[in-house]
Formats: C-alpha cells, sequence, structure tokens
C-alpha cells in the first residue's frame, strides 16, 4: 500500500476538515507549538513535503522556509493571507474556496441589513428588561425604497442583489470598473457614499484596500446612513468608524469584521447603535462542509497532477 503524502497543517481553521485531512494525509499541525518548535517541523520536512493547507485570512509565514513547498490550499476566499510576493518567486501555487459559501454571507448580509435598520437586537433586550412595561420602543426604518450601495460588486455581492431585490431596495455600487449589471455605477465610494442609504463593504484585504472607508467617507454617508462591512477589517479606518458611531455622524453599523480580530476595541462594544458578530459570515454547516470538501479535492488533484480546481490566478 503506497505511504500517504505529507501535509503541513498550519493553523486550526475547521475542524471537520482538519480530521478529514489527517485521514487522508500524514499530517503535521503547526498550531500550538512554539517559534522553535515550527521551525524543527518545517526542518524536518524539506524534500518530504509539499503541500500545506492554511486559513486563507493567517498563514504562519514560517511555511515559506519550507524549501520543497508546492502548493497552499487555502480554507476561505479571501487569500489576504497569503504572501503573493514569496509564492510568485518561489513559484507556490495557491487554491481558495470561492462560490461555495455566498449563499452563508449574502444571508448574513440581509441579516445584519435588517438588525440595523429595525433595531432587533434592542428590541430583543427591550423585551427582557421589562422596558416596554413602561416604555415605547423607538421606530427603526423601512427598506422599501432606501440604496444599498454596494462597495465591492462580486460573486458575493450579486448573491446580495438577488436577496435585497425582493425587500425592494434600489441598487448602486462601486468596483474597479462597471460591470454589465441594471445598476446604477459610481466610480468612487465617496461618490457611492453620497447616494446610499446603507453601505455595504465587501472588499477584500490587502494594501490596496487598506482604510479606503475613512472618516470622509462616514461624514458622506451621513446621519441617517447605515454603514455594513462583511469584507475585511482592515478595509475600515477603525478609529473614525468608532467617532462616528459615538457622535452620531451615522445612523449606526452592522460588523462581522475587525481590524485586529479577535480583538475588538472597548469603545465599539460600548456603542449601542451597531450590531457586532464573530467573523461568522460563512460559518454555516453547509458552507464550510463544502469549503472542505473544495480544500480536499484541490490537493488530490495536485497530488495527482491534474487541473487545480480553484486555483488563485497570482
Amino acid at each position: 500500500m503506497p505511504s500517504k503524502e505529507n501535509l503541513l497543517v498550519v493553523n486550526n481553521f475547521d475542524q471537520d476538515t482538519i480530521s478529514s485531512l489527517d485521514e487522508r494525509y500524514s499530517t503535521y499541525h503547526l498550531w500550538g507549538h512554539s517559534a522553535e518548535e515550527k521551525l524543527k517541523i518545517i526542518q524536518n520536512l524539506q524534500g518530504k513535503c509539499r503541500a500545506a493547507a492554511t486559513g486563507s485570512w493567517d498563514c504562519d509565514k514560517c511555511i515559506y522556509t519550507l524549501n520543497s513547498l508546492e502548493i497552499i490550499a487555502a480554507f476561505g476566499v479571501g487569500v489576504d493571507g497569503i504572501d503573493f510576493s514569496t509564492t510568485l518567486k518561489h513559484g507556490i501555487r495557491v487554491t481558495n474556496t470561492p462560490g461555495v459559501l455566498d449563499d452563508a454571507v449574502a444571508e448574513l448580509a440581509m441579516a445584519l441589513i435588517l438588525s440595523t435598520t429595525k433595531h432587533i437586537i434592542e428590541a430583543d433586550n427591550f423585551v427582557r428588561s421589562n422596558s416596554w412595561i413602561d416604555h415605547s420602543f423607538p421606530p427603526g426604518r423601512n427598506l422599501a425604497g432606501k440604496t444599498l450601495g454596494i462597495i465591492g460588486l462580486g460573486r458575493i455581492g450579486e448573491a446580495i442583489v438577488q436577496r435585497a431585490l425582493p425587500f425592494r431596495l434600489k441598487i448602486a455600487y462601486h468596483n474597479r470598473s462597471p460591470k454589465n449589471l441594471p445598476y446604477t455605477y459610481f466610480p468612487t465610494i465617496a461618490e457611492l457614499a453620497a447616494n446610499s442609504d446603507i453601505l455595504l463593504c465587501m472588499l477584500p484585504g490587502g494594501d490596496k484596500t487598506r482604510n479606503c472607508i475613512d472618516k470622509e467617507i462616514f461624514q458622506i454617508l451621513g446621519a441617517e446612513g447605515v454603514f455594513v462591512n462583511l469584507g475585511r477589517g482592515t478595509n475600515v479606518d477603525e478609529e473614525a468608524l468608532i467617532e462616528a458611531l459615538e457622535q452620531g455622524i451615522i445612523a449606526g453599523a452592522g460588523l462581522d469584521v475587525y481590524a485586529n480580530e479577535p480583538e475588538v476595541p472597548k469603545r465599539l462594544q460600548e456603542t449601542r447603535n451597531t450590531v457586532l458578530l464573530p467573523h461568522i459570515g460563512s460559518n454555516t454547516l453547509e458552507a464550510r462542509c463544502s469549503m472542505g470538501n473544495l480544500v480536499i479535492k484541490n490537493l488530490e488533484a495536485f497530488f495527482s497532477g491534474e487541473a487545480l480546481i480553484t486555483e488563485v490566478i497570482q
């Protein structure tokens, strides 16, 4: 019986997927080890290991010292945790898991839009605290007729549009270039913010999008505007967002991502006009199972010498 291929598992990205990888390959788990221990594991794998699996959002740079590394199979869509300058230099191929989590993220986007505009969390607390006995609950906002401005209208963004249209939301968007779609395009984020009631960020991470949503954007969005982020926390100047929420520059925010996850600034936690979620955009049983299967299929294709299923073009 042929021996199993060696596989470096960089972080504890999904336990079910990792258990499946453990069954198929001779796996070496890096997380939980000291920096010195990690380098020792890698040194022992030199020339004997060609593949690594990792969460797409965080990949320990020590794996690039594995000279025989040929592929990184990433669990997730956004690959800002991968050092592409290094992978390009050394000819390391990268795969991710697009498409299979679109429904999960799009559904959560609508949940955040509804919970921020209808004050769902506050209403629940209002009932549980018996405040209803002596007070009336403040009104929320209708969605019908409002404009949802999407920053980064990609595959997931289009899945969100499919769910937003039945609520009679108008759709506007900003991309690097317009798409052949029947929605209003704005060439800058500022112009989109000026014409949106709800501004939704779906941008990838990285230096090109870092802090592109700043104080100016929140001022333009205005006191009745709502900001929702399911892209990356690094897209946003978090200090500017906190000030906008504290000072009433915008009406509220629904966030699933943060600049320094899992750390969330105390001032942001203390704001009342926010809904804060722990990065659960793809965290459904169905999505994570499909993502894990795609990681495995990419690795199987690599080891079989076949075309990769979802290779990231660098």
